[in-house]
């Protein structure tokens, strides 16, 4: 009986730590948002594209991070949740904002979906290319259906409605930005809650020995697949909040280099860790913005050599690294 007693108390405990630990990331998140407001409040739309982004790395986290799928294509997902919320408004008149990113969700989800049962059949070297050439069918499917996306010129026509009536889309920005992170905080509190269930410890162990799951009697394969629709319905969002800020859809949302500096950026922050996917956002779109405007000519080679720096110091990423530091003092400590 106090065996049961003990171990009901410690299960407590770490739960309570657990969400300790999650207000202060949310108490941190709010924080670096509001520094970030008065800091730049003539370039909230810097802010308001870190927060799409940010939307894009936390999906692919999801694939990659925490169920070890490789894929250079997650941004055929982006796109696709865009072209969903730009079309339904550019098409068909319907511009409350809630229903346009309701149709990025349910775009990105599909495309999930469909990327997913198409990677998953492949492992290693052949899911990058799987997911390379998904990439590229995407945007070359964008390009042509230019009756629909616009094409090469870009989907225009996008005029979303104010926020519950009240809220209007200013040409400041003020709108669009804290639209944006009322998504991404009620999203990253949902993935939190996600990636601690059942489901998604099943994912990672997964991750560790498929085979073993297998033998269990699992499915690794169909977990992994419902895994990849939520991960597009996530970057869905942060493909509808971009066609909701910008007022138009670019092929740009569907290249391959978007997806590339989204694995970029998950690599800096730190894999398997939904802090490390914000951290590694925020800390690349910065520096980039700010030694592309300190030296127009050479600022690739500087974010290259930051790149290099943190693979070859920092494996486990900025936060990653950083966490693990943390947690080995205090086990000192204890």
């Amino acid at each position: 009986m106090a065996l049961v007693m003990n171990n009901e108390n410690e299960g407590l405990q770490h739960r309570r730590g657990f969400i300790g630990h999650d207000l202060i990331g949310l108490a941190v998140i709010i924080a670096i948002a509001a520094i970030g407001y008065f800091a730049f409040p003539d370039n909230l739309a810097l802010l308001t594209r870190m927060i799409t982004i940010a939307l894009l790395v936390l999906s692919l986290d999801l694939v990659t991070g925490y169920c070890g799928v490789a894929t250079l294509g997650h941004a055929a997902l982006f796109g696709s949740g865009a072209y969903a919320a730009g079309i339904l408004s550019a098409h068909y008149g319907i511009n409350d904002p809630l229903l346009m990113m309701l149709a990025g969700i349910v775009g990105g989800a599909i495309a999930g979906l469909l990327c997913g049962a198409i990677i998953l059949r492949a492992h290693g070297l052949p899911q990058l290319v799987l997911s390379i050439a998904l990439i590229n069918l995407f945007h070359e499917f964008a390009n042509k259906a230019s009756s629909w996306t616009g094409g090469s010129d870009g989907l225009s026509g996008i005029a979303p409605d104010p926020v519950f009536g009240l809220f209007e889309f200013d040409l400041y920005g003020h709108t669009a930005f804290f639209f944006g992170m009322a998504l991404l905080l009620i999203v990253f509190v949902l993935l939190r809650f996600l990636v601690r269930s059942p489901f998604g410890m099943l994912c990672r162990a997964i991750k560790q020995d498929p085979l073993r799951i297998r033998a269990m009697g699992a499915s690794p394969k169909a977990a992994l697949i419902r895994m990849y629709a939520i991960s597009g319905a996530v970057a869905g969002v942060g493909g509808a909040l971009n066609a909701i800020s910008t007022q138009v859809v670019g092929l740009d949302s569907l290249s391959f280099t978007q997806s590339a500096e989204a694995l970029v950026m998950l690599v800096l922050g730190g894999t398997g860790s939904l802090f490390g996917a914000l951290s590694g956002t925020v800390i690349f779109m910065l520096f980039e913005d700010y030694v592309s405007a300190a030296n127009p000519f050479h600022w690739l080679t500087m974010v290259g050599a930051l790149l290099i720096a943190v693979v070859l110091f920092a494996p486990k990423g900025l936060y990653g690294t950083a966490a693990a530091f943390v947690g080995r003092r205090r086990e000192q400590r204890s």
